[in-house]
């Protein structure tokens, strides 16, 4: 087929070339009638699953396909043919997390088949790679500010009632989808993952395209099948369009030089929104480039305008002084940021593993007291400890209201304890800063266990084989750091004390109570070797928490045989 040099034959074969790849995408995933959610052999969290549910407005745009020209445009092949525009970079961090995914899933999912391509795919509808409303990705893969959808009560999207306190969503009545790939908090209580080492977090891209590729395999799918590539698709939006769009965008970042990049420029194509706009109150994502004319406004002619008649100029009344015309008032200049100040309580608590119930909050001033709007106050978490920000790691950003106050989400403790500070300042100037202390106490400790088996008999004069313990939780999660446990040794009923039999050795002497030392990462803990003296018998051991948990088990001295 020959193309014609004018602009029209272009847009046609433009035009030509779409339809043609959508009939192929459409052949690609089979075709089946509209989609039934509850039919549809959903991952987990089980058939009511949300994330299968209308959750936001996906940017179903379809990649160009144009004419290729010499030199070629950004993000193609140099070779001839119909391919996609320049549309298909990708931020690098994106890029590399999505690559890194397919890394993942090829080990851990070997007969899924997941392309990278496909998890870009979704990555590039839900939210245009983590750069959609103005946001873009940190060097850790975490967004800015959370991206979040519309809250879902049940009106324009599906009825999803608040799963997780408002823990990521900030809403404690309705569920939001979160992150670069809009998961549904239930669906990542679930599909959760850690693409990067660090903690689970859906704000985080190599988290969340982790948590994709997982999601798209559930159920034993092969994605090298159509019609499995199909039902993993619809599980994430119960759309034809939407299958076809991220089939649409997968082809092309196969078919196309992919062009990595910079993270703070994003796509091209991302809408933005003003620097001000705050996680506190997100706006529902908004399909981009609905913004073009309509095919009636494009192609209705325009109707030329008759010539005005020019009209006279209308001569001033005699002696009437003509009206200077009013300049306008000057406007006043924005009141400046002089202080900070604190708002709520200055020293915080909380236990490990759990989330502070107090939040950062500040105020910013002018020096007459006044509050001033619009002021960039940054959050920044200072400390050894684990702590965090909720999908935006050690600092958060945001702009101060109309009353001059901000506020950070609520700190994750994780499960160090110890002490740090969350430090307010003003961005762009010298103010003294705002500290709120905190503190991260210990989690209590559930149970006391053995790792491994029980030490068998000891001859006398020798010692026994190793002993380790471990320090468990709620539900079983292992403590790390637990300090104040002690090993003693006891009589056989398990409670006298007893002068002779196993000992424990300290500055070189015989001891029956001896204090250990912290928990490791796994909250485990090994016991100085224990001695055997000539008294044969038996006895027992006794591991005790500063909190009263006891692990008590028999140790015996038995002479040698023989």
């Amino acid at each position: 087929m020959k193309i014609l040099p004018t602009r029209a034959a272009s847009v046609s074969r433009q035009g030509l070339c779409t339809a043609l790849l959508v009939a192929s995408l459409t052949a690609a995933v089979g075709v089946s009638p509209p989609h039934n959610t509850a039919d549809a052999d959903e991952p987990t969290p089980g058939s009511d699953n949300p994330q299968s549910l209308p959750h936001g407005t996906p940017n179903l745009t379809l990649p160009d396909l144009r004419p290729h020209s010499p030199g070629g445009l950004p993000g193609t092949p140099s070779a001839g043919g119909n391919t996609p525009d320049g549309s298909t970079g990708i931020p690098a961090t994106a890029l590399d997390a999505y690559k890194k995914a397919e890394a993942q899933a090829r080990t851990e999912l070997p007969n899924c088949h997941i392309p990278w391509q496909l998890i870009a795919g979704i990555g590039k509808v839900e939210s245009e790679h983590g750069t959609i409303f103005g946001t873009h990705l940190l060097p850790d893969g975490t967004t800015d500010k959370p991206i979040l959808g519309p809250a879902l009560t049940g009106r324009e999207f599906a009825l999803v009632r608040d799963t997780d306190g408002g823990f990521w969503d900030g809403d404690t009545q309705y569920d939001h989808a979160v992150g670069p790939m809009q998961f549904i908090p239930s669906t990542w209580k679930h599909i959760g993952s850690d693409g990067n080492g660090g903690y689970k977090n859906p704000n985080n891209i190599y988290d969340a395209a982790l948590g994709t590729a997982r999601y798209l395999c559930a159920n034993g799918r092969d994605l090298n099948k159509p019609g499995d590539l199909d039902k993993a698709i619809l599980s994430y939006n119960p759309s034809r369009e939407y299958v076809k769009s991220v089939v649409a965008w997968m082809r092309a970042y196969q078919g196309g030089d992919v062009t990595a990049l910079p993270d703070a420029s994003g796509s091209p194509s991302a809408p933005r929104i003003p620097a001000g706009n705050t996680p506190s109150s997100p706006s529902a994502p908004s399909t981009p480039g609905t913004s073009r004319p309509s095919p009636q406004q494009s192609q209705k002619p325009s109707t030329p305008n008759k010539p005005s008649t020019p009209s006279k100029p209308k001569p001033s009344e005699p002696g009437k002084p003509t009206k200077p015309t009013d300049p306008g008032k000057p406007t006043p200049p924005a009141p400046t940021t002089a202080r900070l100040e604190r708002v709520g309580d200055a020293q915080w608590t909380a236990t490990a593993g759990e989330t502070f119930k107090e939040q950062a909050r500040v105020r910013t001033l002018t020096d007459a007291g006044k509050p001033t709007a619009g002021t960039r106050v940054r959050f920044e978490i200072i400390g050894e400890t684990k702590a965090r920000f909720p999908g935006t790691g050690t600092v958060f950003t945001v702009t101060t209201g109309k009353d001059g106050t901000a506020a950070a989400p609520a700190v994750i403790a994780n499960d160090q304890a110890g002490q740090f500070t969350v430090r307010a300042t003003v961005e762009g100037r010298d103010i003294t800063p705002v500290d709120f202390a905190a503190t991260v106490k210990a989690m209590p400790v559930e149970s006391v266990v053995l790792v491994g088996d029980k030490p068998g008999p000891a001859a006398p004069s020798t010692t026994f084989g190793a002993i380790r313990v471990q320090t468990l939780g709620k539900n079983g999660k292992p403590l790390a750091g637990v300090s104040g446990l002690t090993a003693t040794v006891l009589a056989a009923d398990g409670v006298t004390p007893t002068t002779v039999g196993p000992y424990f050795k300290k500055d070189g002497k015989a001891v029956r109570t001896i204090a250990l030392g912290p928990t490791d990462e796994k909250g485990s803990v090994s016991l100085p070797d224990l001695f055997a003296d000539a008294k044969v018998g038996p006895y027992r051991l006794k591991i005790s928490t500063a909190d009263g948990q006891v692990l008590s088990f028999e140790v015996r001295v038995e002479a040698a045989r023989g």
